[in-house]
Parts: C-alpha cells; structure tokens; sequence
C-alpha cells in the first residue's frame, strides 16, 4: 500500500504534512481537490479539466510549470519524494502558484490516482523514467477514467505505439475522445535545436513535418533567407512592449508606420539538397573511388598496349584487331611465344611483356588502394573539401539521430561528429550520404576536420554535458563567432552555460538548452488534446497553433478561407483538402498558401492559430463576441 501526502499554493513554505491517522485503504491528500469520487463519474471536461502529471525529473517540473501559467489550467503532480529529484522545486512551485498541488507518493496505485483526481481529470501525463511503469500507471488510469487523454513518456517507441493503440482501443466505443499519445523527450526537442542551429531561434511548432517559428521583424519585412512568411501573429506599436501587441490582426488592416510584427515563418531547405541516399553505391564519387594516380596508371597501360599493337600491325602487315589482342597477352604474360613469327614480332612481345610486368605491381597496388576507398565511402563519407555553410553535429545518440533527421529533412549541408561507431545515428548518416569523422570532438584536429571554421553552426548534442561544453569552447576557439546550439540534461546546468558564454563571447549567438526545457510543449499540447499542436508567446500572451477539423464547427464549415479568420481570435494558416476522416492529424499534404476563395467542405482539415480563449470558441461552437 502506498502512503501519500500533499502540498498545495500559497502561502510560501507551507509545511508538507503527512496523512493523519492509521493508513487508509487510499491515500488521503489534504486540500480542496482532495474530495472523495464517486463511483460513477461524469465525463471530464477537456477544457477546463484539471491535468495530473506524474514524475520526478525536470520534464515533470516544466511540464506543470508550463500547463499553469501558459495554459492556465490545475495541475496535480504525483512524484515519489518531495525530497530527492526536483521534488524541492515542485514543492516551491506548489507555494508559488495556487493552480498546482504536489502529491507525494511511491507508487501509482489506483488508489494514489483516485486521490490524485484522475477519474475528473481531463489529462494525465506520465513523465517517468521506466516504461513499464508509466505503462501500468495508463493502464490503471484508463480503468478509472476511460475518457481520460494520457500522454506517456516511453522510450522503447516500438513498444509504445502498440501501448497507445491498446488503450485507445480500450475507449473507443464508449468515449470516442478519448486518446494516447507516446512522446519521447529525444523527438520532441529536435525541432527547437534544429531552429536555433539554423536560424538562431528556439520557438518552433513542428507541424506535419514542417518546421514552424516565430520571429519579430519590421512590419514591411516579407520574409527571410531560411524561412517563408506564412502570416502575421503579432503587431507591436511603436515604442511598445511586446506584451502590448495585437493578437492576430486583420491580414487586411495596414500596419502602423515603424510598428513591429511577430511573423510565423516556415523554415525551408533546398529541394535538390533533400535526395534521399540510400546505402550501397548510390550517391558514391567516382573521383573519390578513382584517384587520380590509378586513372593516370591505367591510361599509361593502355597507351602502352595501343601503340605496340599499332606498331606490330605495321610492320608485320597483321590484323589491328588481332595484334591488339596478342598485345595483351603479352602484357599479361599469358605463354602465347611468337617463335615462328619474325624478328621483329619477337622483340615486339619481349618489350610488351618488360612493360607488363613492370606496370602489373603498380596496377595492383592502386587498385588495392582503390578497394579501400570503396569501402570507406560505402561506410562513411569524409567532409568535401569545399563544403561551407554548413552544420557540425557532434554526437549521434539518441537526440543527435532525431537532429540529423530533421536537418536532413530541411536540406541542410550536415558534418557529423562521433566518437562511437555503434551509435545508432552512424548508420542514419550512412543511409542519408552525411559526411561523419569518428573521433572526439574535443580532440585536436577532429573539428578541424569538420570544417568548422567554415561552419554556420555547431550542435553539441552527446550524453554528457561536460563533453557539449568542452566540445563547444574549443568550436569557439576556432571561430570565436560561430553560433554554437548545446543540448543539456541539467536545467541550472543549461542557464549557467549560457550566460557564461554570452559573456564570454558577446558578439556570438549562444543557445544553451535542457532537453526538458525543449520537451515540454510537446506534452503540454498533447495533454491539451491532439488538435493542439503547439504554442507560441508574444510578451505575457499566448498563441496556440492548432488542427481542426472543418466538419461539426460552423465557424468553418461552408465558409471561404477569406471567411474562416476573425481577427483577434484565429487566423488560418494551412488547409489539407479530402481529408480522410479515419488521419489521427494533420499529413504532408498541408497547403501553406490556401486560396481566399475556396469554401471548406467536412473533409477539410485547417491549421489555425489562435487565442486560448479563440480556440475555445471555435471547438465549442459558438458565436464570437
């Protein structure tokens, strides 16, 4: 049995006191949302449902940080020590912030869930480090609250696919609403490192794929080198802050002269740089397979063979072609001895034969040289020597493979960097043709190699955080202007880095990040439903980015794109027509520029950003005060 006790807000340092009296069959919370649930529960309200999440790690502690102040909803979080882990920071954010309670307790039993609130909870996220476990804590939840939305955290993806099938099986009859989603931290935080290795930005919504920031501009800018404008989010008067900007304009309304706008953009790639290489001898150099002292080689020998049997045919009076032939028999040392031809045939076959057993060694040993060759450029492909512009990625791991994946995606040029050649990103760059060096970065001559003095960027992504360090002051040392993107474990870790290299290296672009820093938006819009694809913040305001469907909202159905925006409340970005109703979300199809007059039918999907309060009322239904 487990025992449980709980904080709640304000007043700060409010004592934790345990459960009084003898353990009860479930665990007793103090507080107001500690009430007893009755058996048979109404459905749980997914807009202004309470949200539990259970864990112990930096990810939990953003992920309720996040749902309480940028989504504005009640948050309970289940962790195993107030004590041990960020179990003291979620304790002082308990103090802090009325919104959130803490609920201490060592195992997620049925009963620590039901005092937890998870059978009126709109979402429960799972954020533990064991998958089995976070499996089980689903399992039990989704008993208790069938319409429950659940986000896991799992490792093995394989595994938790086929997890998040079974338990949406398990609601789908009754509470088609209901859903699960697997994240994992690795894919999750690739988008915002791969926007602030390319473009110097980490606020980015992946979507269908497409990678989509936000950056303020001047209000006549249209667009910019790595990215196209998609629309305006913001506009900020002239002298003003940007927690005075104005939400989702009217796309017609002029622009105050000198005022500022946030511009959504989508980063873009070049689409011949996107080829798809596949492993073996595709994509392979010829130049690289054929060095030049065997090309060089290999034509000396032919001439030889050309001009003794041109020579032979002349003064013989034989065939060219026959001549040509016996040439390299000779050459090869093939036993053919002229014996009845004449004198001049006979010194002709003993020169050919010299020659040949001259040249043969050299052949064999370039063509040995050649063979290794092949095969180093059938593993690993060395950094051209001309490359430039491009981004050195050191480490392959885990979040390094999702990186590669997403800069492979937007077509840019990619060295990659690794110190072990079993990582399981090594035969990703294989199969995609990216140039790697096996080596430690940190090491002298390997980022060198690398090119990094003609890099645009450096992403030090390995497990260790002191490596990523290391790795990026000596990239400083090389170019002491490079922008330098570091993915870190340790969130004060990640904070003191950053500032110490903004200090250090003033003209430069820092960017210094913790994984979970990166990786809660990702579950934060997933606990906020699947439409919800992510979140962008303008000041103290918040932007969701988010898919509907046009069937079942009025605001949309049978309406123009040109009709479907109201200004200050949403704006529609993409469009994806002939839906198919059984797509869990958006696909590749998405159109970015969807023409004004087309009228949305039930099988079209949009992509809208939108207010929290604007998105509510385009779910609901509702008119638009």
């Amino acid at each position: 049995m487990s025992s449980a006790t709980e904080t709640t807000g304000p007043p700060a340092g409010l004592p934790v006191q345990p459960a009084a009296g003898p353990e009860p069959a479930a665990p007793a919370a103090h507080g107001p949302a500690a009430r007893p649930e009755p058996a048979p529960h109404p459905a749980p309200d997914t807009a202004t449902g309470r949200m539990v999440v259970c864990g112990r790690d930096a990810l939990t502690h953003r992920l309720a940080l996040e749902l309480a102040t940028l989504h504005g909803r009640e948050v309970t979080v289940v962790l195993p020590s107030l004590q041990e882990g960020h179990g003291p920071q979620l304790t002082a954010l308990a103090a802090e912030l009325p919104a959130v309670r803490v609920l201490e307790a060592t195992d997620l039993t049925p009963e620590v869930l039901t005092a937890a609130g998870v059978r009126d909870a709109a979402a429960l996220a799972l954020t533990g480090a064991d998958d089995q476990v976070n499996i089980q804590a689903a399992l039990r939840a989704r008993r208790l609250n069938p319409g429950l939305r659940l986000v896991l955290r799992v490792y093995d993806r394989r595994l938790g696919r086929r997890v998040a099938q079974l338990l949406d099986r398990t609601a789908a009859t009754r509470h088609p609403g209901a859903s699960a989603t697997v994240l994992s931290t690795s894919a999750t935080a690739a988008p915002a490192l791969v926007a602030a290795a390319v473009s110097g930005q980490s606020q980015v919504v992946n979507v269908a794929g497409r990678l989509l920031r936000a950056t303020e501009a001047d209000a006549a800018r249209a667009g910019g080198p790595a990215g196209t404008a998609v629309a305006t989010l913001a506009l900020i008067p002239p002298g003003a802050r940007r927690d005075a900007a104005d939400l989702l304009p009217d796309p017609g309304a002029p622009a105050a002269d000198r005022a500022r706008r946030v511009v959504l953009e989508l980063l873009v790639g070049s689409p011949e740089s996107r080829r798809r290489r596949l492993p073996g001898l595709t994509g392979l150099p010829v130049a690289t397979l054929f060095a030049p002292r065997l090309r060089w080689a290999l034509a000396s020998f032919a001439g030889v063979l050309a001009a003794v049997a041109a020579l032979t045919s002349a003064l013989t009076g034989g065939n060219p072609l026959h001549t040509g032939y016996l040439a390299v028999l000779d050459a090869l040392a093939i036993a053919d001895p002229a014996t009845d031809g004449p004198a001049v045939r006979k010194v002709l076959q003993i020169l050919t034969a010299v020659a040949g057993v001259l040249l043969m060694p050299v052949l064999t040993a370039l063509a040995l040289e050649a063979m290794g060759t092949f095969r180093a450029a059938s593993a690993l492909r060395r950094p051209p020597r001309g490359i430039a512009g491009h981004v050195v990625l050191v480490g392959l791991g885990r979040v390094g493979s999702r990186v590669l994946d997403r800069l492979w995606e937007l077509g840019v040029p990619v060295v990659c960097v690794e110190s072990d050649p079993g990582a399981r990103g090594v035969a990703r760059a294989r199969a995609y043709g990216v140039p790697v060096l096996l080596g430690d970065a940190t090491q002298d001559g390997v980022l060198e190699a690398a090119r990094i003095g003609r890099a645009r960027a450096l992403l030090a992504l390995t497990s260790s955080d002191g490596g990523n360090l290391e790795a990026a002051l000596c990239a400083r040392e090389a170019d002491p202007g490079l922008r330098v993107v570091l993915g870190l474990f340790d969130d004060e870790f990640a904070g003191d880095v950053y500032r110490a290299l903004r200090d250090s290296y003033p003209g430069a672009e820092t960017r210094s990040h913790s994984v979970s820093f990166l990786s809660a938006p990702a579950f934060a819009a997933a606990m906020m439903g699947r439409q919800v694809l992510g979140a962008f913040t303008v000041g103290q305001q918040v932007v969701l980015i988010a898919a509907v469907d046009a069937a079942g909202h009025p605001e949309l159905l049978g309406r123009t794109v040109a009709e479907a925006h109201r200004a200050g409340h949403w704006r529609l970005l993409a469009l994806e027509r002939g839906r198919s109703r059984a797509a869990a979300g958006p696909g590749p199809g998405l159109d970015w520029a969807p023409p004004a007059g087309h009228r949305l039918t039930e099988e079209d999907l949009v992509v809208v950003a939108a207010t929290a309060a604007g998105l509510a009322r385009l779910l609901a239904g509702g008119p638009v005060g």
